[in-house]
């Protein structure tokens, strides 16, 4: 299965790296909700953490909240697994929910396929984008298209992103 702009957010509960676990309703904002599927190893989630972190900064007072989903194979890729997730969490100081999906069900049902791949809601919990963060994921500077800043931009806005899909630029899934 695999998400349709329009779609309603997916129900979840899944552990987060600051050992709670965290409903869909917990991470919801009030006006959007990124959805990233995120990991340690790939080289190119690696270079957006900051970004990630600072656009958390600057769209949470705007009801925007993130959280970073790990999918990823733990027994084949080791950097992936939840207590290495829980120490990236703490070193990189994320400011939004880092959460396993062990079992994969949750990037299934997303239809998730990259490390980073980017779902938008909007307030109504809608799918409104789906795809990368920007046109540069290994160079910030090279920034040509900030696809996601763009769309979060048109929601908070009342307006449909356009475009309301691209490409997700990454690594793919580790899946079992």
């Amino acid at each position: 299965m695999s998400l349709q702009i329009g779609g309603n957010v997916p129900q979840f509960s899944l552990p987060a790296t600051t050992g709670e676990s965290l409903s869909t309703e917990q991470i919801r904002g009030e006006q959007a909700t990124v959805v990233m599927f995120w990991c340690n190893h790939c080289p190119y989630v690696i270079p957006n953490q900051q970004r990630v972190i600072d656009m958390q900064r600057e769209y949470g007072s705007k009801g925007v909240r993130f959280a970073a989903i790990c999918s990823n194979n733990s027994e084949s890729h080791p950097a992936d697994s939840f207590e290495n997730m829980q120490h990236r969490a703490t070193e990189m100081g994320y400011n939004f929910p880092y959460l396993h999906d062990q079992d994969q069900s949750v990037a299934r049902e997303f239809g998730a396929e990259r490390t980073p791949h980017v779902f938008l809601f909007d307030g109504a919990g809608k799918l409104a984008y789906i795809g990368r963060i920007d046109d540069s994921p290994q160079d910030p500077s090279k920034v040509n298209s900030p696809d996601l800043r763009n769309a979060i931009e048109a929601v908070l806005a009342g307006r449909h992103p356009d475009p309301d899909i691209t490409g997700p630029m990454g690594c793919s899934i580790k899946w079992k």
